[in-house]
C-alpha cells in the first residue's frame, strides 16, 4: 500500500537525527519539536513546545532582536538562511547552519538545522596554523634578508648587488602574503600582479592592466610574482617607469584547449620611456623569467626589446587544485586563440 505523504512527513520528523527540524508560528513560538532537534539542542520536545524561538539563540543575538528578523525574513522573502553560533540546553555552543522557511499557510514556519560544529572547529584550527605558518615563513625570510645582507656586505660586495637580492626575497614574501591571504587557495592573478606594481604607480598612473578574473595554483603564485618583480625592476632602471611620460600595459587572457587544459597568455608591453638598446648578454632577471615559465610543460617567456620599450610575452599552462594527468602530455599553446576580455585595474 502506498505510504501517504503525511505519514512519510511524520516517519521523517520522527527519525532524522542529522537534522534539526522545528515548527513555529510567526510570534516564534515553537509549537513542533522533531528528534534531531533534541540530539542537537539537548532541549526535549516537553521543554521545547511552547517555549519562545530564541532559546536557540545566543544572549546577544536575542538581545539584537536576530530571531524576530529571521521570523520576517522568512515571511517576507519566503525563507531565511543563517550560520551561527547557537546554544544548547546545558550552555555550550554549536555551529548550526539551517533555513527558515515560511509553509504559507495558517501562520505556520518551519526551521530545518543542522550542527556543523566540528567542520566549523576544523576550520578555525586550520586558519590558525595558516597564519601561524605565515608568522613562521616571514620570520625565516627575514633571518635570510639579514644573513644575506651582512655576508654580502663583508665580503665588499657592492650595494646594488645586495639591494637587488634583498628587493627579491622581499618579493617572496610579498608574494606569500597574498596566499595567506586567500588562505592558500591560490591567488587573484590581478591581485598578486598589482602587489608588485602598486610601489610604482603615481598621479597619472603609468600603469594598466587588462584580462579576465583568472585564479593561479598556490605553487605558480611565486614564479609569476617573480616575473613581474623582474620586469617592474628592469623598467624602473632602465625603462618606462623610468621616467615621467613611460606607460606600462600588462595584459593577459585564459583559454581551454580540447582536453580542458587551462592556458594563460601574458603581455608586458612597456612605451613612451627612452629608446631601448638589446642588451649584448641576458642579465639575471630574463634568466630567471626564462626558467621559470620552461620549467612549465607548455609554457614559455619570450623578451624582446623594440627601441619603442621592452616587451614580454608569457604562456603558462595552469595547474588545478586536484592535477590530472594528461596522455600525451600538454597541447602547444601557440594552437590556442584568445578573444578579448578586461577588468578594471
Amino acid at each position: 500500500m502506498p505510504i501517504s505523504d503525511t505519514s512519510l512527513a511524520k516517519l521523517v520528523l520522527e527519525n532524522v537525527r542529522s537534522h534539526g527540524i522545528i515548527g513555529l508560528t510567526t510570534d516564534g513560538t515553537i509549537v513542533a519539536w522533531a528528534a534531531g532537534a533534541e540530539d542537537i539542542t539537548g532541549h526535549t520536545p516537553e521543554q521545547a513546545i511552547g517555549q519562545k524561538f530564541g532559546l536557540l539563540f545566543s544572549d546577544a543575538d536575542r538581545a539584537a532582536g536576530v530571531p524576530e528578523m529571521e521570523i520576517q525574513t522568512a515571511l517576507n522573502e519566503g525563507r531565511a538562511e543563517d550560520s551561527r553560533w547557537h546554544s544548547r540546553r546545558d550552555g555550550s555552543v554549536f555551529w548550526g547552519n539551517g533555513v527558515t522557511v515560511d509553509l504559507g499557510e495558517n501562520g505556520l514556519l518551519t526551521k530545518i538545522f543542522r550542527d556543523e560544529t566540528p567542520a566549523k572547529r576544523a576550520e578555525e584550527q586550520r586558519v590558525l596554523l595558516l597564519n601561524e605558518l605565515n608568522h613562521r615563513v616571514k620570520n625565516t625570510l627575514a633571518t635570510v634578508q639579514a644573513v644575506v645582507e651582512q655576508t654580502l656586505r663583508s665580503e665588499g660586495v657592492e650595494k646594488h648587488i645586495r639591494q637587488g637580492l634583498t628587493n627579491r626575497l622581499i618579493a617572496l614574501s610579498s608574494a606569500h602574503d597574498v596566499l595567506v591571504d586567500e588562505n592558500w587557495a591560490g591567488a587573484n592573478l590581478e591581485t598578486l600582479i598589482w602587489d608588485v606594481l602598486a610601489a610604482y604607480d603615481r598621479e597619472p598612473s603609468p600603469i594598466s592592466m587588462q584580462g579576465p578574473a583568472v585564479r593561479v595554483h598556490p605553487s605558480q603564485a611565486v614564479s609569476i610574482s617573480l616575473a613581474f618583480h623582474e620586469l617592474a625592476t628592469n623598467a624602473a632602471k632602465y625603462g618606462a617607469l623610468g621616467t615621467a611620460n613611460g606607460k606600462v600595459e600588462v595584459q593577459w587572457n585564459l583559454a581551454h584547449n580540447g582536453q580542458g587544459e587551462r592556458f594563460l597568455t601574458m603581455l608586458w608591453r612597456e612605451h613612451g620611456g627612452p629608446v631601448v638598446v638589446p642588451p649584448t648578454k641576458s642579465g639575471f632577471g630574463s634568466n630567471l623569467i626564462a626558467r621559470t615559465f620552461a620549467g612549465e610543460h607548455g609554457g614559455r617567456a619570450d623578451i624582446t626589446y623594440p627601441p619603442e620599450g621592452a616587451r614580454c610575452v608569457m604562456v603558462l599552462p595552469l595547474r588545478d587544485e586536484i592535477e590530472t594527468p594528461v596522455e600525451g602530455g600538454q597541447s602547444d599553446p601557440a594552437e590556442l586563440s584568445f578573444g578579448t576580455h578586461s577588468s578594471g585595474s
